[in-house]
């Protein structure tokens, strides 16, 4: 596989890190191909360029709903190693894996366009300082997703 343009030495120069996370217990013990298809995306950053020992699988989250990072240990490691400039790329199944709340995803996506972070997941690699980049647009939908949340919450609580 050639590597994307996207991907420069000096990502290729940091480590990769692949997020794994499922929901629940219940997800993690019933739902394994999904659970093989995240551990699958070592094999991915590979392809990308980067060697075995520059893989980071964070895995710590598993059964850990992502609604809130303050219970999710691995998230907050992968946030804090974004921000000191550690990662060149970020791999999730989905990148709404990575965060289900605002603050938690606008924190990371942040710190990645600061430290000049790709993101990867099954349908391409992302690069938060493009504004046109998928990525970019990701983050106007869940906008809308969390408007829609609050309504719903408001509209409970009349």
């Amino acid at each position: 596989m050639t590597e994307p343009p996207k991907i420069t030495p000096v990502h290729l120069h940091r480590d990769a890190y692949v997020y794994v996370r499922q929901s629940t217990i219940t997800q993690v013990r019933e739902h394994t191909e999904s659970l093989q298809r995240q551990y699958e995306l070592v094999e991915r950053a590979a392809a990308l360029g980067w060697l075995a020992h520059q893989v980071v699988v964070i895995d710590e989250d598993l059964g850990r709903s992502g609604a809130d990072a303050s219970a999710r240990e691995g998230f907050k490691g992968l946030v804090a190693d974004v921000g000191l400039g550690r990662v060149g790329l970020i791999l999730g199944i989905e990148v709404s894996r990575l965060a289900r709340n605002n603050a938690d995803w606008y924190r990371l996506l942040e710190l990645a366009r600061l430290t000049d972070t790709l993101v990867v997941d099954a349908d391409g690699v992302y690069d938060p300082v493009d504004f046109n980049d998928r990525l970019v647009r990701h983050e106007v939908l869940c906008d809308r997703v969390e408007v829609k949340r609050l309504h719903r919450q408001a509209v409970a609580a009349a």
